[in-house]
């Protein structure tokens, strides 16, 4: 026989074989298929055993296992120790002595004799345990004000007095002529008064120690933190306002009956509301407030006013502001705070003087989009990378300031700013060394779609490479820094945990195996990540699952993540794992899979992150015409015969690419799919888009509704009815749309117990079997 025919049977039968194996019945499953990787994984306070959240037997939950030096494997751990493992423990100087809270209660561990000490309790919990710069005191808050804790003499001492309301007004005598009538005809009376007003004159002669109360009204009262020398403690008020939900009603309940649940706020102006920053100085028992208006460029107006004849001459004035909680150097003499504009324009870091109530500011980072990136969070509320070296007066924190996240320190006495990492990558991850001289950084210096593991000296900023080989390193580090525990994971290969020493390429060693016999029984693809140019020039990343020349249907499917900002393309195993089954499942029928990091994904520094600005439904769009264009041109595919697919955002996309180039895709699958901004949540769509009364058109060109008319190629629309971050609403509008519209080429499935993400297996199999019946329909039969 002919060796090509040959091959081409061995071909044929191979793929025949692999399609027999993936069913969707048994992929959608999830982990339950391909076996619970292990999470949340941490040390022991000693350092000899590693704890993490596991499920191998496939029970309802997970559970504690551990692992130490000695065992062929790990072993399921006592519930107590399980919990134990848990607390978040505050370390003091003394290195047998730590503090935790259990269940609101406060408790002291020796680690020499490992016994724990219960030290406080009461009805009411307390939490935010702070270790103070004094030895034995500790401070902690309870309700909603702070407490010393002196370990050495047992004492418990509230130092603050914060209540809700207002204190009460004097009451005023209605009946004022009998009031005086009495005191008139009465020396009884008259001699009551004046006791009165004596002992009141009094008592003031007699100053208590005990905290004034302070009321903050109707306001927001939080982030609430006292410095380590128990001086001073700070405090955030949020202005009153009340503010419309949206509603979700629930169908499939217990007692048969509706429900009516609040999810979020819509995207609007009218939630940017005024915050301040408080000081209550304890020794002086007097609480004031810090003016930040001062800031550098707190009354720039936003570029996108000008667009605009009503906001082109707007009055300037000072933007509103978050001041996140300060951070302390270690002995409590100098303090620091991110701060924050509403509009995510701004974000300022500033040196804090709590006595004079005044502040320094040491660097300032505009972005015209909207400030983000790793270590820098998008929400205004959030708190990014920010700290103390062990000089006691040098900060660090990330920076976007070149285009990527980057690690910088500023010295508050010399005034100098040094950048300690450079290049097109990104610091995603910093940790402080214990003798706060280095970071430990997770970064992805060698590609985007990798994380690697580096030392780095303050005094010699070189990066010492640890782990460096393609995939995902998520790493702890032993107590004393001798140990890596490290959770690994490949393209096709789930995550694991591992343990290493801590040296420059050291290797890994595998202490947890979690995949299934049937996961492991198929050959998993590793998708080649592949690069192309947009048509603008830039370099876009995308997973490419190819199938063989034999077996290839010269049709494509296009696949994109949700999220907007997060990163698909990568090489480590994709938290959408069902969708990475389901490619290796298509590419076994023949189609050709590209998952492409779209603009605005996560991974490739500031400009890739906010191409989107404005314009959802732009770039975003585009890169995924300019794929498409890419299999046609480069595997043969057929331009008449590419769908599109993805859930979200991706979602939202797949409709922008159905509505607004109609002819680019035969047909597509929209997943819990955005259908107008404007009904969306205020903190994601706010910084994108800003707020649809002050950018009304960048709502309107980047919202699906409006286009609903286009519609042409095949569009099936699958939604979650208990859906509370895209309500279903959000599909029910837009089908309305399509019936008025007279639009007859779509369909909607509806899953009446499910939410934004997914639970149940049987509605993923019933999901994913109408996305490859769609696809099977119109891709294969033209």
């Amino acid at each position: 026989m002919n060796k090509k025919i040959i091959l081409v049977i061995s071909v044929l039968f191979f793929t025949t074989m692999q399609s027999q194996t993936l069913k969707l019945e048994e992929i959608m499953k999830g982990n339950a298929f391909i076996g619970a990787q292990p999470e949340n994984e941490r040390w022991s306070l000693d350092g000899q055993k590693v704890y993490f959240d596991w499920n191998p037997n496939n029970e309802l939950g997970a559970s504690t296992y551990f692992w130490k030096n000695g065992l062929s494997k790990p072993e399921l751990a006592a519930p107590n120790e399980a919990a134990f493992s848990k607390f978040d423990f505050k370390k003091t100087t003394n290195p047998d002595l730590y503090f935790y809270i259990d269940k609101g209660r406060l408790f002291s561990y020796s680690l020499k004799s490992k016994t724990s000490k219960k030290l406080f309790q009461q009805s009411s919990p307390i939490a935010n345990l702070q270790i103070g710069a004094v030895p034995g005191i500790l401070y902690f808050r309870q309700n909603e004000n702070l407490f010393q804790f002196n370990t050495n003499e047992g004492s418990i001492i509230q130092i603050t007095n914060f209540r809700k309301g207002k204190l009460d007004e004097k009451a005023t005598d209605k009946e004022s002529f009998l009031k005086n009538q009495q005191e008139e005809l009465f020396q009884f009376v008259r001699d009551q008064e004046a006791l009165k007003k004596w002992n009141l004159e009094k008592s003031k002669t007699t100053k208590s120690d005990f905290p004034k109360p302070y009321y903050y009204g109707k306001n927001t009262f939080g982030s609430l933190k006292v410095d380590p020398k128990g001086n001073f403690a700070t405090f955030r008020l949020i202005e009153d306002s009340e503010r419309k939900s949206e509603k979700m009603e629930l169908f499939i309940t217990a007692d048969g009956y509706n429900q009516i649940e609040d999810t979020k706020e819509k995207v609007s102006v009218d939630n940017l509301l005024a915050t301040k920053f408080g000081i209550y100085n304890i020794a002086k028992d007097s609480v004031y407030f810090m003016n930040f208006s001062s800031l550098s460029h707190i009354q720039d107006v936003p570029k996108y006013f000008e667009l605009y004849e009503k906001s082109k001459n707007a009055e300037k004035k000072n933007k509103l502001i978050v001041v996140q909680e300060p951070v302390y150097n270690e002995n409590g003499s100098l303090a620091v705070a991110e701060i924050r504009s509403q509009d995510n324009k701004d974000r300022w870091i500033v040196s804090l003087n709590l006595e004079k109530g005044t502040f320094q500011e040491l660097d300032h980072q505009h972005d015209e989009a909207w400030i983000g990136g790793p270590g820098i969070p998008s929400n205004s509320y959030g708190r990014g990378t920010l700290g103390f070296l062990g000089d006691n007066e040098t900060v660090y924190f990330q920076s976007e300031e070149t285009g990527y996240s980057h690690l910088y320190t500023y010295n508050l006495k010399s005034k100098k700013k040094i950048q300690l990492t450079k290049g097109n990558w990104e610091v995603r991850n910093v940790t402080l060394t214990k003798d706060k001289k280095a970071f430990y950084l997770t970064t992805t210096t060698t590609h985007p779609g990798n994380r690697n593991f580096y030392k780095l000296e303050v005094s010699n900023p070189v990066l010492q490479p640890i782990l460096t080989k393609d995939g995902a390193h998520e790493v702890s580090l032993s107590p004393d820094e001798s140990t890596l525990l490290v959770r690994y994971s490949f393209k096709n290969k789930p995550w694991e945990l591992y343990v290493a020493p801590n040296k420059q390429n050291t290797n890994l060693n595998q202490i947890t195996s979690s995949t299934s016999e049937s996961f492991n029984g198929y050959s998993w693809r590793e998708p080649e990540v592949i690069t192309f140019k947009a048509q603008d020039g830039t370099p876009v990343n995308a997973r490419l699952y190819k199938p063989q020349t034999a077996n290839a249907n010269k049709a494509a499917i296009l696949f994109v993540h949700g999220a907007g900002y997060l990163q698909n393309a990568h090489n480590y195993w994709s938290t959408y794992h069902r969708e990475y089954m389901f490619h290796n499942l298509l590419v076994d029928l023949g189609y050709t899979v590209l998952d492409i990091d779209y603009r605005g994904s996560d991974g490739y520094g500031r400009d890739f992150r906010t191409g989107i600005y404005r314009f959802m439904g732009g770039k975003d769009l585009t890169d995924q015409i300019d794929g498409k264009n890419y299999l046609v041109e480069n595997y043969g595919i057929d331009a008449s015969k590419v769908g599109i697919y993805g859930g979200s955002y991706g979602g939202f996309i797949t409709l922008m690419g159905m509505l607004t180039t109609p002819k680019e895709f035969a047909s597509g699958a929209a997943l819990r799919s955005v259908t107008d901004w404007a009904h969306y949540n205020h903190g994601y769509t706010g910084n994108i888009l800003n707020f649809p009364e002050t950018d009304p058109d960048a709502y309107k060109k980047s919202s699906p509704i409006y286009f609903a008319d286009n519609l042409q190629g095949d569009l099936l629309m699958l939604h979650g009815m208990v859906d509370d971050n895209v309500e279903y609403k959000d599909i029910v509008r837009l089908s309305q749309r399509f019936i008025e519209l007279g639009k007859k080429k779509w369909s909607l499935a509806s899953f009446p117990v499910e939410a934004h993400g997914f639970k149940e297996t049987y509605s993923w199999v019933d999901e994913y079997s109408r996305i490859l019946n769609l696809f099977n329909e119109t891709l294969l039969n033209k």
